[in-house]
Parts: C-alpha cells; structure tokens; sequence
C-alpha cells in the first residue's frame, strides 16, 4: 500500500522494560526512515491490543488513527522524496501471547525446573508488530538495529548480535544493550530472558575466528558443553557448501528457550532438550543454524516465496549427513523425509497477503529438498551446483529478494533456461509424472516412455537403470510425445528409475494400452 512504500527503514531503536509479573512491556522504538516517494501519512504496524503512549517527530506529536494491526500517523507537512528522518514511537500493554509457539506468534512467560522465570518470543508469520511498532514487511530490512531491554536482576536477557551494554540500575532492574550490525529481516528480532550459564568458545576458519556463545539454563551447562560440540562440524559444513558465515561480525549464539526452536539471526533459539535423532544429530542445531545462510542472509520479500527459506535450508541437513557421514546415508534421510510430501498444493503461495501457507502441507521443506536433489542430478555437475549455491549467497548477501530473481541468477551461472524445470516443482501441485511402457523384443528390452502431466518447456532428463548386473544407468531426456528406445541385453524386470536422484511419479502403461 502508498503508506508503506513511500518509505524504507534503515535503524531501529528499541527499547523496553519488561514486567514477567504483569506480562508486560512497555518502552519506546525510534524508527529512522528514508523517504522513497513523497507523503504525509505512514503506516506503522503494532498489534491492536498494544496502547500507544504518543508518536514524536522532533518537538510534535503526530495524530494517528489505528485500523485493527496497522497506525496510520499523519503529517502536518509534505516528506520530501530523499530526506532521511524518525519517529519515537511509545507504547505499553500486554503482547499476545503464544499458544503453540514457534508455529503461533507471541510471548511465552514460563519458569524453568526452579521456578525461576523463563521467557521469549517467536512471531514468524504472525509478525513482529505483535510485540513492537515496525514496518512489518519482509521486503523491508533494515540496516543495522539496538536493542535495549530493562529485566528483573537476577536474570540475563539475550538478544540478537553483540552484547553493547549491562548495567544494574539499582532499581531492582539490569539493563541489557544489544547491537546487530547487518541488516535484519523483523521476525529474528527475539529476547530470551533467564537464568542462563553463558558458554564461550570459538570457530576457526584460517585467519577468520567466529565467536560461539551459548546460553543455556544454569542446570543445563555440563550437557551443552557436550552437545553442542556438533555446531563445529556443522559449521564446516555450511561454509564448505554455502560459503562463509554470513554474521562473523555479530557471531553465533545459540540460546535455550521454552519452544522447540528458531532461526533469530544470530541468536539460534534452541529447545530440542539435548536430543539427537536416529541419524545422529540435533534437528534444530543443524536446521535453524542453516537459515542463517537460507532466511537470515538470502531472505524472502514475500511470504509466499518462503520456500527459499524453507526448502535450500532442508536441504542443508541431507548435505550435512553427507559431509559429516556419506552420501548413502544421506539417500536414506532423504527418502525419509520424502514420505511427508502431500503434492496437495503448489510450493509457492499467492503473492501479497503475507501467505501462511496451509495446515496440511509441509511440501516447502519436503518437496523443495527433493526438487534441489534432482536439480542437482539435473546439472550432473556437482562444481557447477555448489558454485551455485555460493553465488546465492553473495549476490543475495543481506537482501530481500524473490522466486523470479533467484531462477534467473541460476539460469545465469548454469548457462542454461531451467524455468520450466522450477516452475514444475514450485507452481504446480503435482510433480513429474513418467510414464513408460516395456516390451521383450529378441533378448533386448522396448522402453517407450514420456513426460505427462507437465509445464511447458519441461524436458527434464532422468536416469534409468537397464542392467542389473553391473548397475548401469542411462540418461534420457523424455518430451511430452512417446520416444522408444532399445536396451541390448536387458530384461524387463531389470528395468528401473533412479529414484534416489530424482523426485518423479514413475507410471508404468499396458503396452498395448495406446
């Protein structure tokens, strides 16, 4: 809408005091804004339930009227296209809080095994204008943020970035300052206030040193210091495949919270409780620390792109059993994770309605993990796909961007038009579909096969197997009309489809079904 784009947010600074008693905050935020196109009325987003004290703009108030989630702050003069200026915007009230976090947004106020209090907040989705006023569009980060927060003495408050700032106020309060120093998409903003041990330790990467802090609840300390030995390896991983850290200037902590997880940049919320999966490691370690690369650096400008976050970042965990296991291993998480595609809907959602996708369908991590599988085996290159992956991340490096400029980059580096190939696997709701038909023929095999149900230009290649013997794999490149082909020496029942390597539908026809 006009009252958003007619400016863009490069600093916030906010500041809060909270009240676990009261489930409260209260504070202000200063929002510093480049006007993009002239105006005389704003919008700023800030949950309807949340009371504004007053808006400033120099010496003045502002008037503003408030439509449920959004405050529409009017001018007494013309912004000037170009002028950088700021607000103070003063609040107080309750957040909502969240009933089934991370997946529903909001505060949570608990206390830990000692009845002392334990508190965070996860708002992916639901937005960060639930606990303080922003510009709440994903296409909107800004360039760096402070954030400061007033807790009860006694606890730690962690926060994304660099620690700036604490200091007892000898007012039964300690006041905590954080600074992050790149841009930020609204959501990772998180506080996570308790009674943490903090852990210090480092990653090295030749002359580069990465900080690694770890806040965990105090009685949690000696089975952190053991589990999350994993972050390391993982490390090395990620910067082998993806490249470098994107945040080594506001380094990486990982926190405990009351949820399961989530990816607050630079500030990894961790709730797994100290549990490894069958294949050896921590999900949420190895999964949210991925959206550092697929989320928090390269970031979605609208929610129905969130597949760029979601699938690249599942992805991530099968290269990780590969780097730190194998390649066979990696096969079986694989296709464990491939049962829990619904192919119900298309991967990408409508555009413009801050898209939530669906209750019943996970096919953005699933489907899409499949989908860059087979793209990999697509290109038969595997220098060709990692130099893609690494160029993502530099020409993406602390951007908004969308589905439309993500495929054009890797047409671009790969030499090739590969759009029907994306727009099959993320516009459509079905996959592939192969059908092949097959024939004994004088000690040979008949394979007579084709692409069915597919878009336009689609004309994948798949591997296929013709010789059980020596497990020999040939690659074809179906159309949409029937092809035949003779395989010498072969029977029938050898035939199959590579389907560790690709995601299709494989149908197989009566021969003499025409």
């Amino acid at each position: 809408m006009p009252a958003r784009l007619c400016y863009q947010v490069y600093f916030y600074d906010l500041h809060l005091k909270i009240n676990p008693d009261e489930k409260s905050i209260a504070g202000y935020n200063v929002i510093c804004f480049k006007v993009m196109k002239p105006f005389s009325r704003m919008q700023v987003d800030l949950f309807k339930n949340m009371s504004i004290d007053s808006i400033v703009h120099g010496k003045h108030q502002l008037k503003y009227n408030r439509d449920s989630n959004a405050v529409f702050i009017k001018y007494t003069s013309i912004e000037q296209q170009g002028k950088k200026d700021s607000i103070k915007f003063y609040y107080h009230g309750k957040p909502q809080i969240a009933k089934k976090p991370p997946w529903d947004g909001g505060f949570v106020w608990d206390k830990d095994s000692l009845g002392k209090p334990w508190i965070d907040v996860a708002c992916e989705g639901t937005g960060a204008s639930l606990w303080w006023p922003c510009k709440d569009h994903l296409s909107n980060k800004p360039d760096s943020m402070r954030m400061t927060f007033d807790v009860p003495t006694g606890l730690m408050c962690v926060s994304n970035g660099r620690l700036r700032l604490q200091k007892d106020l000898n007012n039964g309060y300690t006041r905590f300052t954080w600074f992050v120093s790149v841009p930020i998409i609204n959501y990772d903003v998180t506080l996570n206030i308790a009674d943490y041990a903090h852990i210090s330790d480092c990653y090295l990467n030749g002359k580069d040193t990465l900080t690694l802090d770890y806040y965990v609840l105090r009685y949690n300390e000696q089975k952190a210091r053991t589990h999350f030995e994993q972050v390391k390896p993982m490390l090395a991983c990620y910067e082998k495949f993806f490249g470098k850290y994107p945040f080594y200037k506001d380094g990486y902590k990982l926190v405990e919270t009351t949820y399961w997880g989530m990816e607050h940049q630079s500030c990894v919320a961790y709730g797994n409780r100290y549990v490894n999966n069958p294949f050896g490691f921590d999900f949420i370690i190895i999964h949210e620390s991925g959206h550092e690369w697929w989320g928090n650096n390269l970031s979605c400008s609208d929610a129905a792109d969130m597949w760029l976050h979601e699938s690249f970042t599942t992805y991530a965990e099968a290269l990780y059993i590969e780097c730190t296991q194998n390649y066979k291993t990696a096969i079986k998480y694989l296709h464990k994770e491939q049962k829990r595609i619904s192919n119900k809907y298309p991967v990408i959602g409508p555009y413009n309605v801050n898209f939530q996708g669906t209750t019943d369908d996970d096919d953005m991590y699933f489907k899409g993990t499949w989908m860059f599988q087979t793209f990999r085996h697509v290109i038969n290159n595997d220098s060709l796909f990692f130099a893609i992956l690494h160029g993502l991340q530099a020409k993406f490096k602390y951007s908004s961007t969308n589905t439309k400029e993500v495929i054009a980059y890797i047409n671009k580096l790969a030499g090739k038009d590969y759009t029907p190939f994306f727009n099959q696997y993320l516009r459509r709701a079905n996959p592939p579909i192969f059908e092949y038909k097959l024939k004994a023929q004088g000690g040979a095999t008949v394979l007579t096969y084709r692409w069915d149900s597919v878009v336009k230009g689609f004309n994948m290649p798949i591997k296929v197997m013709s010789d059980v013997r020596d497990s020999t794999y040939t690659t074809i490149t179906p159309g949409t009309v029937w092809k035949t082909m003779i395989i010498d020496k072969s029977n029938p029942a050898d035939f199959s489809i590579d389907l560790d390597e690709f995601y299709v539908i494989p149908e197989k026809e009566d021969w003499n079904n025409q």
